[in-house]
């Protein structure tokens, strides 16, 4: 996969399958079903947006609307029913990361943090706030505000396994949002793809995709870590097994994952559900979306849920062509981005808006 690699322990949920309760009403927003979408029983799934091209992150803004990066190197603003976004940002090198504090929005994208200003319903100039960071292989993702105020995103390896000639390659980075005080915060992350706190808290948790050279085909897992201030995850000397659910190779000091993720799923964006729409059974976790890097394998494509501390994965939704990025929007129901169709799905409890 052009972004990352990673794998997922797989319990089935039981009653997870097709809806097959009578149709329930549309949301206020008159959205259609989205019938394709495999949901558990109680839930249902409708089409939020299509027309996009290759999303790769979501925010929402201060102004209550829905921000999209795309690989294509554009932002773009998008309602719920929309068909053709808005284009609100052009001309960046392949954006993966979207985060705002108040009216300004943060931009991860390839070498580099830029930072813009919403006003009057524009973005405005950018200011570069980091550049010069390592890419190659993988480059800088996902942006998590933190309840510090700083800013965290992953920064990934420039090679599959390989010994890194910038220290801030295969990392978790931590800065100001001025984009002052640059500095690793843990290591050892091949590609720290999906990264989020866990709703109030200070725990950091991220998505990371494995090596890809091992010969065994089954081999490497994937992995959710809990991320910690100065912590080493064993990249690229220790990997985790998804065979024996440990971790393998040069391993002293290596903190271990939380969850050993299904080999070569590339699990990719994450989310925490906000509000009381969803159950507490599904709050107890986080939400991992699947990239799904072998289209002949059940590996991938879907979204599963790891209940936390104890690791443990579940099956929640699948039908997607390549979910990459995972929100929740106001009224508690999930968004995800569906890189290759262009469309974002959203996934509700019946009976709520």
């Amino acid at each position: 996969m052009r972004f990352a690699v990673a794998a997922v322990v797989i319990l089935l949920l039981a009653g997870c399958g097709a809806a097959t309760e009578p149709p329930q009403p549309e949301s206020p927003a008159g959205l259609p079903r989205a019938t394709a979408i495999t949901v558990p029983s109680g839930f249902r799934a409708e089409i939020y947006a299509r027309g996009l091209t290759h999303p790769t992150a979501m925010a929402f803004g201060p102004d209550g609307r829905l921000y999209v990066s795309q690989d294509v190197g554009t932002i773009v603003r998008v309602n719920p029913g929309t068909r053709r976004p808005g284009v609100m940002v052009r001309n960046l090198p392949t954006p993966l990361g979207l985060a705002w504090i108040g009216q300004r929005l943060y931009i991860a994208a390839q070498g580099r943090v830029v930072r813009r200003t919403l006003a009057h319903g524009a973005l405005g100039s950018p200011r570069v706030l980091v550049s010069g960071l390592p890419f190659g292989r993988h480059q800088q993702n996902n942006i998590a505000v933190g309840p510090d105020g700083r800013l965290y995103f992953g920064s990934g390896s420039t090679c599959d396994a390989c010994t890194e000639a910038n220290r801030r390659s295969a990392t978790v980075l931590r800065m100001r949002p001025d984009g002052s005080g640059l500095r690793v915060y843990a290591r050892g992350l091949r590609n720290a793809y999906g990264i989020a706190f866990r709703p109030g808290t200070s725990r950091l948790f991220a998505s990371v995709n494995g090596r890809d050279d091992l010969t065994d085909p089954n081999e490497p897992a994937e992995m959710l870590v809990r991320v910690l201030d100065g912590a080493r995850y064993g990249w690229p000397a220790c990997w985790p097994s998804w065979r024996d659910k440990r971790m393998k190779g040069s391993c002293s000091g290596v903190t271990r994952p939380v969850a050993y993720l299904e080999t070569h799923s590339s699990a990719d964006g994450i989310a925490f559900a906000t509000g009381d729409a969803y159950p507490a059974t599904w709050k107890a976790g986080v939400f991992v979306a699947l990239w799904g890097r072998y289209p002949a394998s059940s590996r991938g494509k879907r979204v599963d849920f790891v209940s936390l501390p104890s690791g443990r994965v579940r099956r929640f939704a699948r039908g997607f062509a390549h979910p990459l990025a995972i929100a929740f929007d106001a009224q508690g129901a999930m968004l995800v981005a569906d890189w290759q169709r262009g469309v974002i799905y959203r996934i509700q409890r019946n009976g709520k808006p």
